[in-house]
């Protein structure tokens, strides 16, 4: 994903209430910080914000007073209830250093016919370069059998990152369906019901004549 570039605006005022008059206008208080610079307050655009912070490790070209500054979002608070963005973190960084960031697992691909896969670790973290962070890395599950197990170490990465998770982390397992005793009684007693309508059918059906 290229860099996202954003206008932001100084801010001098602080507090809830500065805060709540922000997002009223449909802006998204911010800090950037990082490289031994002290931490500067700013307010982003809300909509395009919001659209960027989707994408996992989405890389900011913050223009502030004719600077522009790369940046990557390291903490998204959101208002749980309305779902809005309540103050975004930004690391400042340069093009061509490596930062740790954590990358979500997708998973491609079927298991084995009458297996199901469950994803144990739903993102590993990796060092990558900072200009180049992959949104994901992919799990290939294709044909895999019941009792696989793909450890991090297994997973192959985007080219230039480096994996900082343990190795040994299990990532997913593949496994045949358990089916409790309760399931059971239940497919048992849906059978026989299913019998007992049936015949109740063929007793009503009026004889051939």
């Amino acid at each position: 994903m290229s860099e996202v570039k954003l206008v932001a605006t100084a801010r001098t005022e602080f507090g809830k209430g500065a805060a709540r008059r922000l997002r009223r206008a449909h802006q998204i208080p911010a800090v950037l910080y990082g490289h031994g610079s002290d931490p500067v307050h700013v307010s982003l655009p809300g909509h395009e914000t919001m659209l960027a912070v989707k994408h996992a490790n989405a890389l900011f070209e913050i223009e502030l007073d004719g600077k522009t500054t790369l940046a990557l979002a390291k903490d998204v608070q959101i208002e749980p209830v309305r779902n809005v963005i309540e103050h975004v973190d930004l690391l400042i960084v340069k093009k061509g250093e490596k930062v740790a960031v954590e990358v979500p697992v997708h998973v491609v691909g079927e298991s084995a016919p009458g297996t199901i896969h469950v994803v144990e670790t739903q993102a590993v973290a990796l060092e990558a370069e900072a200009t180049h962070l992959p949104q994901n890395v992919e799990v290939d599950i294709e044909g895999l059998e019941a009792g696989a197990i793909v450890h991090a170490g297994d997973i192959t990465l985007p080219q230039g990152a480096t994996l900082v998770t343990d190795a040994e982390a299990i990532v997913l397992t593949v496994s045949l369906p358990q089916v409790s005793a309760d399931d059971l009684a239940a497919d048992e007693a849906a059978a026989e019901l299913a019998a007992e309508q049936s015949a109740a059918s063929a007793a009503d059906a009026p004889a051939e004549a």
